[in-house]
């Protein structure tokens, strides 16, 4: 069965590259819509509620649509990981775009990290959320939504690929060979892997249960919650705690270096 649908998969290919022809095209962009919806779960677990799914996953769509008319049926790479490359960046480059964290949340997390950073001075170590949440005067909940927000458009900012250079969109897509690192850099992920394992440790059973099912096994949320009997909006709780946790965490360990 297995091998037949790859026939069927080739066959395909040769039809949509040979001419462009429309059934093909739709075909295989069914087969792969999945991945969209992948990236739409891992992405959209992370940003605000008030972001339209149904916007990711156009955004993914049409990185899943540009791959197609870009992917290279001769080289040895598989369709799914290029396409995997271009869902996601897509999604991240429609996000950036649009500026999905309003200026006034962005002024609202800079005061926070402020009120942080005051607060730990005072205190002489790492703040609790509770913590923080009393001396703010705000909602736990409303702090950990700020920092996670605050996070992913770091991410996003990390993340950000130059759009000034004319050869950009030629170059605005790259695969890197992760088997050709240089020692250097082999070096440092080691030393960061060790960091962030530790830093793991620190976390309570559940948290690090949450991180692990959503990062290893990529489940969803909604499927952990289920797994666990607890409800998706609890589990995300679990998640962003986790998250600021490590966050805080990472950020002393980044200080002292």
């Amino acid at each position: 069965m297995a091998k037949e649908n790859s026939t069927e998969e080739e066959l395909l290919w040769k039809r949509w590259i040979e001419s462009k022809d429309s059934e093909a095209g739709d075909l295989l962009i069914r087969k792969y819509t999945p991945l969209v919806t992948y990236h739409v779960q891992r992405i959209g677990a992370s940003i605000p509620k008030n972001i339209s799914r149904d916007e990711l996953k156009s955004l993914g769509m049409m990185g899943l649509f540009d791959a197609l008319n870009k992917f290279d049926y001769s080289r040895e790479l598989k369709f799914d990981t290029y396409a995997s490359f271009r869902v996601r960046g897509a999604i991240i480059d429609g996000l950036r775009k649009e500026d999905w964290l309003p200026r006034s949340s962005r002024e609202k997390a800079k005061k926070l990290e402020s009120k942080i950073e005051e607060l730990e001075q005072r205190l002489l170590r790492h703040a609790s959320a509770e913590e923080i949440a009393d001396y703010v005067e705000m909602p736990v909940d409303d702090v950990y939504q700020t920092v996670q927000e605050h996070f992913f458009s770091n991410v996003l900012s990390i993340d950000e690929q130059l759009q000034d250079n004319e050869e950009a969109d030629s170059k605005s897509f790259v695969i890197r060979d992760d088997a050709q690192k240089t020692p250097e850099q082999q070096m440092v992920k080691e030393e960061l892997l060790r960091d962030l394992a530790g830093q793991i440790q620190q976390l309570n059973e559940n948290e690090q249960l949450v991180l692990s099912l959503f990062y290893t096994e990529e489940l969803t949320l909604t499927v952990i919650g289920e797994m666990l009997g607890l409800s998706t909006s609890r589990i995300s709780q679990i998640h962003s705690k986790a998250l600021f946790k490590l966050r805080r965490l990472l950020a002393n360990e980044m200080t002292n270096v």
